[in-house]
């Protein structure tokens, strides 16, 4: 269990700016409500933004994450493991496949595909067993897309709906594991086997950019 306890380059929960954020979540006395007061500020802090990607290792990290107002759900996921592993609560990071049904139309456009390589979500390990939670899609966006936003209770995995309001929603194609810590080559190997326009070619404007090692 060590390994879900321990900071890394990318999981920085020592730094200022992690452990400075962590500090409003020490007073609660149980681990279960320290564990969902964290996802729920994880996931509504940050307006979830897929339209912005950077696979670089030095933009994979908790401290520099904090600084943002946008964020996609692998840099969600890095930051909430991190700030479980400042308040001593184990934490790893999962990874999948997904085919969102509902408005990604211009998403899919710049991927050129409708599957959603590396989305990324975390798994925290609370009364004795992994619990997953998934705090990418904040109110603002589950808003706009018409879906009810995904709550999270400590104690049942909170993956994305498979249905929402009758509409097919999410649907999880693949499972890449768990990871105590950001597997970047991975993740950038997968990615390009998905999109390689977008290895290939520069994406570096105000509506879409990527970048990739």
């Amino acid at each position: 269990m060590n390994e879900y306890l321990t900071e890394t380059p990318f999981l920085n929960f020592n730094s200022p700016e992690v452990r400075d954020f962590a500090d409003q979540f020490r007073a609660i006395s149980s681990e279960r409500e320290k564990a969902v007061e964290i996802y729920y500020r994880i996931r509504d802090k940050f307006i979830y933004d897929p339209y912005h990607l950077d696979l670089r290792p030095e933009a994979l990290i908790a401290s520099l994450i904090l600084s943002k107002k946008r964020a996609w759900c692998v840099e969600k996921a890095i930051l909430m493991a991190s700030v479980l592993r400042a308040v001593e609560i184990p934490s790893r990071l999962g990874f999948g496949i997904v085919v969102n049904h509902i408005g990604v139309e211009k998403l899919v456009r710049y991927l050129r595909r409708e599957e959603i390589v590396f989305h990324g979500y975390v798994e925290v390990y609370l009364e004795n067993k992994w619990v997953k939670a998934t705090p990418a899609f904040d109110p603002l966006v589950c808003r706009a897309a018409g879906v009810d936003p995904l709550e999270w209770d400590g104690k049942n995995d909170a993956m994305f709906q498979e249905f929402s309001k009758g509409k097919k929603f999410m649907e999880y194609v693949h499972f890449y594991g768990t990871f105590h810590d950001v597997p970047v080559k991975l993740m950038n190997e997968e990615m390009k086997k998905y999109y390689p326009h977008l290895f290939s070619d520069i994406y570096d404007s105000k509506e879409f950019s990527f970048f990739h090692i």
